[in-house]
């Protein structure tokens, strides 16, 4: 029986394993990595902060929060949906901080599926982007690193606000 389990186990981490070689494996990796990551930076705020700004000039707490959603949703039914489904688009003032972090969990993972189900090719090739042609391969790098800009953001929110923003886990 032992010997069964430990082969299952050698079995599902070489799997794992291989799919890191691949950009796509690499990237989903990452991608739930840093959906927890945001998860623990959006819970870490007290509730009564998310309307907090440094500067006038900039967004609030919520509306950082928010911002990474609507880019995540739009850059993954531009580029990676399927669906005829335009995503969740909502009004900050309706949200709290628990809906705000029940729909950063479902855009993260709606995102991952679709970026899950397209073939290494599709990812390869060039779409149209306001930039000029990219590849999906470049869109998803730009997915990662725009959630990765506003993030830094709100670690300096928390710091602003004498919260201890959680630990950094870059895998």
């Amino acid at each position: 029986m032992q010997k069964s389990l430990l082969l299952l186990a050698l079995f599902i981490s070489s799997i794992s394993i291989a799919q890191q070689h691949t950009f796509k494996g690499a990237f989903l990796e990452k991608w739930n990595n840093s959906r927890d990551y945001l998860i623990a930076v959006a819970e870490a705020m007290p509730e009564e902060y998310y309307d907090f700004k440094p500067t006038q000039r900039q967004r609030s707490f919520k509306q950082q929060l928010l911002h990474i959603q609507g880019n995540i949703n739009w850059l993954d039914q531009t580029y990676f949906s399927k669906s005829e489904e335009t995503g969740d688009q909502q009004n900050d003032t309706e949200l709290d901080k628990t809906k705000i972090i029940a729909l950063l969990h479902k855009t993260f993972d709606t995102a991952y599926k679709d970026v899950e189900t397209c073939s290494e090719t599709e990812l390869r090739g060039s779409v149209r982007f306001f930039a000029g042609p990219k590849s999906k391969l470049q869109i998803m790098n730009l997915l990662q690193d725009h959630v990765t800009h506003h993030r830094g953001q709100l670690l300096v929110y928390l710091n602003l606000k004498e919260v201890t923003p959680p630990s950094y886990s870059g895998w």
